[in-house]
């Protein structure tokens, strides 16, 4: 099912988001909507808080690469990058953001399976920016400080 994204000032996207303990019955049905909400046009990735739901969960399509990952962690990033990004969350937004360039993730899936992903370019972007929304963090965060308060001024 395609879930509405929550919106930039939903307490929920300032969350760190809980691991999950155990694929059940949930688990599986929050995987299943991250993946066909992420499955629209113009989207690289969607959290699990952005849908509403407060676990360490995460999908992305990049290039026709559609997948996803349960309790994901940074194991390594290199390289740097700096390109536009923008936030299903912060809509109709896009700001120049530095980033590593080729990252490693690894996870879980609904098999309890150890799954690593390695992306550079886009594919790495995407992977960081939902790691950070799954820690609280949006991509405006990485702003410099005057850029910042511009963006949150505006919000308001």
């Amino acid at each position: 099912m395609i879930r509405e994204i929550r919106p930039f000032g939903d307490p929920i996207l300032r969350t760190t988001c809980d691991p999950v303990r155990g694929i059940t019955p949930g688990t599986r049905s929050v995987v299943r909507d991250l993946l066909d909400t992420v499955d629209q046009p113009g989207r690289a990735g969607v959290a699990a808080n952005q849908i509403g739901v407060g676990l360490r969960i995460f999908s992305y399509l990049v290039d026709g690469d559609l997948g996803y990952l349960i309790n994901p962690e940074l194991v390594s990033a290199t390289g740097e990058q700096s390109g536009p990004e923008g936030c299903l969350s912060v809509p109709g937004h896009s700001f120049e953001v530095t980033r590593p360039d080729r990252v490693e993730v690894t996870g879980i899936d609904l098999d309890g399976a150890p799954v690593t992903v390695v992306g550079t370019g886009l594919l790495a972007r995407a992977l960081l920016h939902e790691l950070d929304h799954l820690d609280g963090r949006l991509y405006i965060d990485l702003l410099p400080g005057s850029r910042r308060r511009e963006v949150l001024r505006a919000f308001r």
